[in-house]
């Protein structure tokens, strides 16, 4: 196929011999299956900020730290060189914390390298050598989706012992193979303890993954892991090893209604933005 322009410089230093096919495109970023060597991996190529549809960004870049002074002066500014700037950070964001979450325990893809808004990282595949599929293409018995969604719950409590909220996991952001899920897409993840948003983020997180795997266990329906997670942490007592039981103490105040409103609205927004999402991954990449 035709290399993107993106992905040329990488193949003039030698970081990429071949692009092989399009794995998907997004409204964010598009990916491609390219060789490396003998290795097969993928190529995130991110999109412009122009072009990329992801809403609300700057609610995600709140905390997140720019050692450079002079460019977060820029970046503070809006100048050209500061949008630039921005730019990269969003994109850096992503391999910094897949960095950090592989390192943590969270299965992820292996990050090479962001090279001029380009993502290098593992392909994913199944145990006969073809793409891993996305968890919205899975279907799974209850005692698997109990077991898979104990799987997620882990992942998500080593992600915050990290200080990491994913941000925007859902179905369609989560990998399964042989050995389970992937924990993928990141470049809107936030500081749990930097982010003003950060435990809104969060608890959708956990929502998503419990309503999904709800759906074949629906036992999991009424588990509350994000708050008694979110809890823990607040309190400094949330480690790697904490033993979680998904219960929190009923609160005998009255009920906070603009919070409940909010997480309806953002629950439906979430609805909108995966279908969109759908929608554009089976839209050619122009």
């Amino acid at each position: 196929m035709k290399t993107p322009k993106q992905i040329l410089p990488l193949i003039e230093d030698g970081l990429v011999d071949e692009v092989i096919s399009q794995l998907m495109s997004g409204k964010e970023a598009s990916v491609y299956v390219v060789r490396c060597g003998q290795d097969i991996r993928c190529a995130k190529v991110y999109k412009d900020a122009a072009q990329r549809s992801f809403k609300q960004a700057v609610q995600y870049q709140e905390g997140r730290k720019v050692r450079n002074s002079r460019r977060a002066r820029a970046m503070e500014k809006g100048s050209k060189f500061g949008r630039s700037e921005q730019e990269s950070a969003w994109q850096h964001a992503e391999v910094d914390a897949l960095f950090t979450l592989a390192k943590a325990g969270v299965r992820v893809p292996q990050p090479y390298g962001c090279y001029d808004g380009v993502l290098l990282m593992d392909l994913m595949t199944d145990e006969d050598g073809d793409i891993a599929p996305r968890l919205n293409d899975v279907s799974m018995s209850a005692e698997q989706a109990i077991e898979d969604h104990g799987t997620m719950v882990h992942y998500i409590r080593l992600m915050l012992c990290a200080g990491i909220v994913h941000g925007d996991l859902s179905e369609f952001n989560v990998l399964v193979d042989q050995d389970g899920p992937i924990v993928i897409d990141l470049p809107q993840a936030v500081n749990a303890a930097a982010n003003n948003n950060a435990e809104r983020m969060f608890l959708r997180d956990v929502h998503n993954m419990r309503h999904y795997y709800g759906q074949f266990a629906p036992e999991l329906l009424e588990t509350q892991f994000g708050e008694e997670m979110w809890a823990l942490y607040e309190a400094g007592d949330l480690s790697p090893e904490t033993e979680l039981f998904g219960i929190v103490e009923d609160d005998d105040h009255c009920a906070d209604v603009d919070s409940v409103l909010d997480e309806i609205k953002a629950a439906f927004e979430q609805m909108r933005e995966n279908q969109a999402r759908l929608e554009a991954a089976e839209q050619p990449d122009e």
